[in-house]
């Protein structure tokens, strides 16, 4: 199949990823986009996980206002270096995890940053209220499992589907920064202010890789 200039245009345009990479994918997948997407997203993966020792003090707080002040987010992101951290692409990944935080109002960063009793406490919950509806003792733990997969996905920001995106994750979508930018990217913490509710933040740091 030809690859045309439109096909890396668009590849690029989805991942932010060089023009020769993304030609490269294209060639690589005999011209499927979602597969060179999925090259890409591994490149961009092998890249981060080379750089996972890297120090990434760098980067910016984004602010994010909405509804005239009634909603407030903060979130800091980190690079390696003061150059991408000022670079379009990098303050596109922070304006964006900005908006899913105040769209969708994750608790935590990482599955690493809930604490251990919480987890006890969510499992513990859902098997009593599953054995007061009578379900059998022997899928209580596949009950269980099921249930802390959708409570990871729902609260922890990595694991959330992107607002603009539900093929994609937020962990996607930084590690195709990564691929793009050449660069550790971090997730360190945010804070969700919202009139009215409880306020939401998370201090603890996550490797966005």
């Amino acid at each position: 199949m030809e690859i045309t200039i439109d096909m890396i245009k668009d590849l690029r345009e989805k991942t932010g990823c060089g023009i020769m990479d993304c030609k490269n994918a294209l060639i690589n997948s005999k011209g499927d986009f979602d597969a060179a997407l999925e090259v890409l997203r591994a490149q961009g993966l092998q890249k981060a996980e080379k750089r996972v020792n890297r120090e990434a003090s760098e980067g910016r707080v984004e602010v994010y206002v909405h509804s005239e002040g009634r909603l407030v987010v903060v979130v800091e992101v980190n690079s390696e270096t003061d150059f991408v951290a000022k670079s379009e692409p990098f303050l596109e990944l922070c304006h964006e995890v900005a908006l899913q935080i105040a769209a969708n109002s994750p608790k935590f960063v990482s599955e690493d940053d809930i604490p251990a009793e919480v987890i006890e406490a969510e499992k513990e919950a859902v098997a009593a209220r599953v054995r007061e509806e009578g379900k059998p003792e022997a899928i209580i733990p596949r009950i269980v499992e099921g249930y802390m997969k959708k409570y990871m996905d729902e609260n922890v920001l990595l694991n959330q589907k992107y607002i603009r995106d539900e093929n994609k994750t937020i962990a996607d979508l930084v590690n195709d920064k990564v691929a793009a930018l050449g660069e550790r990217i971090v997730i360190r913490r945010f804070i969700r202010y919202a009139l009215g509710e409880t306020t939401k933040h998370l201090e603890e740091e996550e490797d966005a890789e």
